[in-house]
């Protein structure tokens, strides 16, 4: 049997609620009928947090502490049912307090309330109990009209009804705001001019940068159940050199970061509020290389000494894929006066697809020194610099890994595929090889990677052909998308959430024809030979444009069904280029096999490798590739 019999009835009050909802959104799961064992839930007030498990042919008891614990584990038992559910027992106990996910709503893509709830469902049945949304502009602020302005700002009713929704699983919500950096975009606009020490940084001592930052933080923190809230504040760089300096003239960087976390500390505490931030600037303040990472880095006493106490540090790390080094830093965190927060994270920025074996790596050291530090908060970022053009959810195998380590000592990777199953009702292993789009064959010692090798070559211009010299084997990149599209066509019909490997499938079969067809066309050009470039004239080429609108549409169709639609122009504008630039191509090269053109420069210059070592950490963004031009 494969589904579950759910007596919402018979259920404890608590749960109730958010059992309607993982119904509701994974109404085949359930049968209605008793014919399916029966689904009991049983509360202990003993058990302070984790969760037990009895089950045999006719029912499944779970025993929890916390809300979150039985969630988590009906995710579990899903993931049984999908093989067979196996009468026997087993119990789990948490090695966190928080675990939670901070998802970034700054980056163009604004979670549609709707993908949201939809991305709690599936947190929810891992063990997750937290989300955070990290909201630079995106937010309503009351008298503030330039606020995400065209941005797709949440309104203070949907921010509320996400809060509903997340408290119904267990979930608490709380907001990542920015008070003093990460603000270009408000900044751009001239109403915000005057509270603008630089481009991107608020000006620190300004009476009206105060009463702005006060109604940011009440309009963010308004909506949420939580009294927490995070105020941001990292790489600041170069504060206190703009307008700052003008104004008040010189000032040491760690003194302007004191005060003014000082005072927005004050702000936090009279409107009932416990703030965190970045720890990354006390750090690299210290650094003469300006470095988070800096084992060289020095914090001086009297700046430690002035840190405001009751602000928790945030700790942020999603690089380092040793065990040691991560201790090491949690130790100088907790050298500062506090207990910090770890923020780890899943590589949704600047990729189509999470790059998920480096995440699962770096997730790996990340939480084996959290758990041997007894450190007791956690949370996954999951960023979406460069215009979020990646699918949120493909992070969903990186959050399942994390939570299997959140819940026990040792994570068995069997349990870990069976797991995520239940959770998302999807293939681990088909979303993992989904994350191959950036890897390159034949590259030795490839190893986890946070190379976007599929991004450069969609991006990239298909006539300057600027990082083909990149690629060693172009033919043999080829056939590993052609392979990769194929499989993944095929897997995406195999359950309700591999649907989503469409997207992931559309842009291979992209790759497989455009990361060999310029050097082709350009080879036949050189050589001369105009039968050939006619042959891809007719075939290559409406092949390869054809391919870029069917992933143009399938992307579309997928940031709407993710994101407001508001940020969609950043990522049409660069298929608007790809496409025209594929025309012009096809223009000018119909125009000289007919003799009208007499000759194609581009195809005449030859090609340096512009980027030496190790290819596996070969991670670009658009304005690097689209063009050689210094033109952002």
């Amino acid at each position: 049997m494969d589904r579950l019999h759910l007596n919402i009835a018979v259920c404890p009050e608590e749960l109730r609620p958010g059992l309607a909802e993982i119904q509701r959104e994974y109404a085949h799961r359930f049968d209605p009928s008793e014919r399916a064992p029966v689904l009991e839930f049983v509360p202990e007030p003993s058990r302070v947090a984790g969760l037990a498990v009895t089950k045999d042919a006719r029912k499944v008891t779970i025993r929890y502490g916390r809300k979150t614990d039985a969630f988590r584990a009906l995710g579990r038992v899903l993931g049984e049912c999908h093989s067979g559910l196996r009468p026997g027992e087993y119990a789990e106990t948490p090695q966190l307090d928080c675990l939670g996910v901070m998802a970034d709503v700054s980056r163009n893509g604004v979670l549609l309330p709707e993908a949201a709830r939809a991305f709690m469902c599936r947190l929810a049945l891992m063990g997750y109990n937290s989300l955070i949304l990290y909201a630079e502009d995106t937010y309503e602020v009351p008298g503030e009209p330039f606020f995400g302005y065209l941005r797709g700002r949440y309104t203070r009713d949907e921010m509320k009804a996400m809060d509903d929704y997340a408290d119904a699983l267990g979930i608490e919500m709380f907001p990542c705001i920015q008070t003093l950096a990460h603000l270009a975009q408000i900044l751009q606009w001239p109403a915000y001019h005057t509270q603008r020490d630089t481009a991107d940084i608020l000006l620190a001592e300004d009476e009206a940068t105060y009463r702005l930052v006060e109604k940011m933080i009440a309009a963010a923190s308004a909506p949420f159940r939580s009294k927490r809230i995070h105020i941001g504040m990292d790489e600041a760089h170069g504060i206190g050199t703009g307008e700052f300096r003008r104004r008040f003239g010189e000032k040491n960087p760690f003194d302007i970061l004191n005060d003014h976390l000082a005072r927005v500390q004050t702000i936090c505490r009279n409107l009932g509020l416990k703030p965190m931030i970045w720890s990354d600037m006390y750090f690299r303040l210290g650094s003469k290389t300006h470095d988070y990472y800096d084992r060289k880095t020095v914090i001086p006493p009297e700046v430690v000494a002035r840190i405001p106490k009751g602000v928790d540090l945030v700790y942020w790390d999603y690089y380092h894929l040793e065990q040691d080094f991560y201790e090491e830093w949690i130790d100088r965190h907790r050298a500062l006066g506090s207990e910090p927060v770890m923020a780890g994270g899943v590589w949704t920025w600047n990729h189509l697809w999470a790059a998920l074996p480096f995440s699962l790596a770096a997730t790996k050291a990340c939480l084996d020194a959290c758990k041997r530090k007894q450190l007791r908060q956690v949370f996954m970022t999951l960023w979406g610099d460069d215009g979020m053009e990646c699918d949120v959810f493909s992070a969903l195998p990186g959050l399942q890994f994390c939570a299997e380590h959140a819940y026990a000592e040792t994570v068995i990777d069997t349990l870990v595929k069976e797991n995520f199953r239940g959770s998302c009702d999807a293939n681990y292993d088909t979303w993992l090889k989904a994350a191959e789009l950036d890897t390159m064959p034949g590259v030795k010692d490839q190893g986890p990677s946070t190379a976007n090798v599929s991004k450069w070559l969609l991006w990239q211009d298909p006539l300057l052909g600027l990082l083909d010299p990149q690629v060693a084997d172009p033919s043999a990149l080829a056939a590993h998308y052609a392979a990769l599209s194929e499989t993944l066509f095929r897997a995406a019909d195999t359950t309700s959430g591999d649907r989503r490997l469409i997207f992931p499938a559309s842009l291979a079969r992209v790759l497989a024809s455009k990361c060999v067809l310029r050097g082709q066309i350009a080879d036949a050009y050189r050589a001369g030979d105009r039968k050939r470039l006619r042959s891809m004239l007719a075939h290559e080429l409406p092949f390869l444009r054809q391919a870029v609108d069917d992933l143009w549409v399938q992307h579309r169709q997928l940031w709407l069904s993710l994101y407001k639609p508001f940020g969609l122009e950043v990522i049409e504008c660069r298929y608007g280029g790809l496409r025209t630039r594929l025309e012009s191509f096809a223009n000018r090269l119909q125009g000289y096999v007919d003799g009208t053109v007499k000759s194609i420069p581009e195809l005449e210059t030859k090609l340096e490798k512009i980027y030496a070592g190790d290819f596996r950490w070969l991670h670009l963004s658009y304005h690097q590739v689209k063009t050689p031009s210094v033109i952002k």
